[in-house]
């Protein structure tokens, strides 16, 4: 008996040497992946740190040498540089925050009920041509907002929509991205042996998009919520189309203030960081639903 326990108990020692080896292996593995996930959040959480230590540096650190990336003597003036020069403007600071508040709340719900009634019928209709669709759809995510505004300049001025808030609200209509988003989540969110017992009871089609779909997909709707209402929010680009003062938005007036030299280094970080927070605050509000999306966009 002693003799079958001394060939055995080897053969036991060298699995659990063999076992540890493995957890000391999956264990630097795992803390090598956290390490290079912490370094590349925090290059991409630098220009948002840097942004808003500029904000609260007085005029003589911004310009110190050597530079310092830390404040020592953080102040507000900068922020009440803004509203002093905002106050100052032709048209009053007020003006420019509802214009950027209507356009991108009325353009978000707008774009969430245009991408959603498009994706329902390619992900769970039978649409001829359904896979063609969904070809050009992805198609359009290659162009660069820059190869379309000639072009969608022409539309809006022959829509007479030019110097109007449709100006602004009806280009990110068109974009794509989120009839894509919403069908890859349909696929997967709601059965069709669901939809098929909701056929099968006398729902019809509207019934079923509003009483399945659509509760189906609030991580999905809520995603393309925030990347909906930041894209309008910070969106520039679409002042092309704005003659009139009273209609601009308020990255128009970050240009404007942060382009009077170098007094105003400061001014520019702080407006920068008043930009930033609606969008910041709907995302820490929205993350689990985020986190959702991207977990389900993977399956099928």
């Amino acid at each position: 008996m002693e003799r079958i326990l001394h060939l055995i108990q080897p053969k036991f020692t060298r699995k659990s040497k063999d076992s540890k080896v493995q957890l000391s292996r999956s264990r630097a593995g795992t803390i090598g992946i956290f390490l290079f996930l912490l370094l590349i959040c925090a290059f991409m959480l630098l220009p948002i740190a840097y942004a808003v230590i500029q904000a609260f540096k007085p005029i003589e650190e911004i310009f110190a040498f050597p530079p310092r990336f830390f404040v020592r003597n953080p102040t507000l003036s900068n922020f009440k540089q803004v509203f002093f020069l905002a106050g100052n403007l032709w048209v009053p600071f007020s003006r420019y925050l509802f214009n950027s508040l209507f356009v991108s709340v009325c353009g978000t719900l707008l774009y969430l009920i245009i991408a959603s009634l498009a994706a329902f019928p390619l992900a769970k209709g039978n649409v001829r041509g359904g896979n063609l669709i969904t070809g050009l759809i992805i198609l359009t995510l290659l162009f660069r907002p820059e190869v379309t505004a000639i072009p969608s300049y022409m539309v809006i001025s022959s829509l007479k929509m030019v110097d109007t808030y449709w100006a602004m609200i009806m280009p990110a209509m068109a974009s794509s991205m989120g009839v894509f988003l919403m069908k890859q989540f349909m696929l997967v969110a709601i059965p069709d042996s669901t939809l098929e017992a909701a056929r099968i009871d006398g729902a019809g089609e509207w019934t079923a998009f509003f009483r399945i779909a659509l509760p189906s997909v609030k991580p999905a709707l809520a995603t393309l919520l925030i990347f909906t209402f930041q894209g309008l929010w910070n969106n520039n680009g679409a002042q092309q189309y704005i003659y009139s003062e009273d209609l601009k938005q308020l990255p128009s007036v970050l240009s404007s203030i942060s382009a009077a030299g170098i007094f105003r280094a400061g001014v520019g970080s702080a407006v920068s960081v008043l930009l930033m927070l609606p969008p910041i605050l709907i995302f820490i509000f929205s993350q689990r639903s985020i986190m959702e999306t991207m977990t389900h966009s993977g399956l099928k």
